[in-house]
């Protein structure tokens, strides 16, 4: 089995099996999609589809956050709501990269002469809904009220 790299979701596995499938058949070679889900699992290092899709399909997103859910929680210190547009897992499947779209635009500048406000910000979270980058003062640059 595959351990040394990540796995892409189900969703883009299953269009590189149709990729594969639709350029055999181009080169005169016609096979079934199953047959195509076979062999781009051998060729991941699986024994068979079903094993590939049990490896992928374990993966959860932090707390069940899903594509077009409202989320708030405070980003930079600042409280926002907004909707997840954008969500990837990262790694082993233990961080995400989220894309928020915030109802607000928030200012990321705190010196008082100057701003610069942000409304779609892209970050990766772990299970907790937090980023590991951290403000000067500590803070998660983004935490989810989870």
């Amino acid at each position: 089995m595959n351990g040394s790299k990540p796995l892409p979701s189900l969703a883009a596995l299953k269009e590189q099996a149709k990729r594969l499938r639709a350029d055999l058949e181009e080169n005169g070679t016609t096979i079934s999609h199953s047959r195509s889900l076979e062999l781009l699992a051998h060729q991941l290092g699986f024994k068979d589809w079903n094993t590939l899709h049990a490896s992928a399909g374990n993966r959860r997103p932090p707390s069940s956050i899903m594509l077009g859910e409202r989320v708030r929680g405070t980003y930079l210190g600042q409280a926002f709501e907004g909707d997840v547009i954008g969500i990837r897992t990262m790694g082993a499947g233990d961080r995400y990269r989220l894309t928020l779209h915030f109802d607000e635009p928030i200012d990321v500048v705190t010196f008082d002469s100057f701003s610069a406000f942000r409304q779609r910000i892209n970050c990766t979270v772990d299970r907790s809904g937090q980023t590991a980058e951290k403000t000067s003062d500590g803070r998660p640059h983004l935490v989810l009220n989870l």
